[in-house]
């Protein structure tokens, strides 16, 4: 296996973007502490948020050492960045309760040895004239305006901006300032849509304390397919919480992921080293009807977020969807989680298919249904039917799998009455 240097490795991953360091591979020279600051305005990161920790991981692994900063004082306020208009503010128990949810996911995903911090802890008891003078003094209002998502407000059609949420950067930059102090670090990593905020902190070190500072930004993960931000379903963001996004809901989001962006996923969403990935995507490529790629990352993301035992639950349940195992194998705990799933009714042996998909929510009426039969858009245990009732023989074991068109949540349990 070819050992890559941290500048390797995060150009081979995608993680390079913007940073005030003049070559990247200054990186490779010294171990760093870093600091890495999350959002607090929901009780779950999205995978959005996920790759950022991965690349927080490939740091670490080179030898960095991390500081985890949960934004419960920023979050208070608000980032307006990337944003039209400002968030509705949250109460502070709301902010409280997101940050432990959000530090557990954390710990989770890269362990508890990690330093975790909450900018709280350093603005709860700042008054405004300390503020002021400590801070605000060092900040000219030119490049400050200037900063793009804050002269997108400003301008010509945009909505404006308030005070709360133009000294938002402020606090980001004394984040960096009280950790150089207290934890001497000297590297900032974020988002790219935070590259702003980052260099406020950069410069107010510089000013208060005469010292230079970095920061390192990884790139926005996009869909190639759509042009639009990763992460985003039909039913919203894909949520690391599996009360948001179920575990199988998790697993089958990674399998439906196009072919066009499997490779690039592999190498943000999981820690498999080059060599495992061109092996995957060699075969992937081979044959792209078996979805090689997209099911190992559905197995490696879904197992580093849930653990083996979800991950193999989720599998379970989207080998039988899509008919790659037989419903003879859907022992009683997989059952449990595909009536929790997926839309699911009892009937008769001989029942009516156009009423059942309506009502399994599949079709939203009786002359939809027909269409749908009629118009080969409806299997059984993924086997086109036009029929409009079931017979004995399409239950196994009682149960069959009724679905419309191709997706897996179109997808209901229908079970025998017994």
């Amino acid at each position: 296996m070819t050992k890559m240097t941290l500048s390797q490795e995060l150009q081979w991953r995608g993680f390079a973007n913007q940073t005030t360091l003049s070559d990247i591979t200054k990186l490779d020279e010294k171990k760093l502490r870093f600091y890495h600051g999350y959002d607090a305005s929901a009780d779950s990161l999205t995978i959005g948020n996920m790759a950022a920790v991965m690349m927080d991981k490939v740091f670490i692994r080179h030898g960095y050492h991390p500081v985890l900063l949960a934004g419960g004082a920023t979050s208070l306020i608000g980032d307006p960045g990337g944003k039209d208009k400002e968030r509705p503010l949250q109460d502070e128990a709301t902010v409280r309760a997101n940050v432990a949810a959000v530090k557990k996911q954390l710990e989770q995903l890269v362990g508890k040895e990690v330093t975790m911090v909450n900018n709280l802890d350093w603005f709860k008891n700042m008054n405004v004239i300390e503020f002021m003078r400590d801070v605000g003094k060092h900040f000219s209002m030119t490049p400050l305006v200037q900063r793009d998502y804050i002269a997108k407000r400003l301008g010509a059609g945009g909505a404006g901006i308030t005070y709360t949420e133009f000294s938002y950067t402020l606090l980001q930059g004394y984040d960096f300032l009280r950790l150089y102090e207290d934890h001497q670090v000297t590297l900032q990593l974020a988002g790219s849509d935070q590259w702003g905020n980052a260099l406020s902190g950069v410069d107010l070190v510089r000013r208060v304390k005469g010292v230079e500072t970095h920061a390192y930004t990884c790139p926005l993960i996009i869909n190639k397919a759509t042009g639009k931000k990763f992460g985003k379903s039909e039913e919203g963001a894909v949520w690391l919480d599996p009360a948001k996004t179920s575990p199988t809901q998790f697993y089958q989001f990674w399998m439906n992921t196009d072919d066009e962006g499997a490779e690039g996923y592999l190498k943000v969403f999981t820690e498999l080293t080059k060599e495992d990935v061109d092996k995957i995507m060699h075969h992937h490529k081979e044959a792209p009807q078996i979805r090689t790629a997209q099911t190992r990352l559905a197995q490696e993301v879904t197992q580093l977020v849930h653990g083996e035992a979800e991950m193999k639950q989720a599998e379970k349940v989207t080998e039988l969807l899509v008919g790659k195992v037989p419903l003879t194998e859907a022992g009683a705990a997989t059952l449990a989680v595909m009536r929790k799933e997926q839309p699911s009714c009892l009937t008769t042996a001989t029942a009516s298919i156009v009423d059942t998909l309506v009502e399994t929510g599949l079709a939203s009426s009786n002359t939809e249904a027909r269409r749908l039969l009629s118009g080969n858009a409806v299997t059984i245990n993924n086997q086109k039917v036009s029929r409009e009732n079931f017979e004995a023989a399409d239950f196994v074991n009682g149960h069959l799998l009724l679905r419309k068109g191709k997706k897996f949540k179109d997808t209901a349990l229908v079970e025998l009455n017994a």
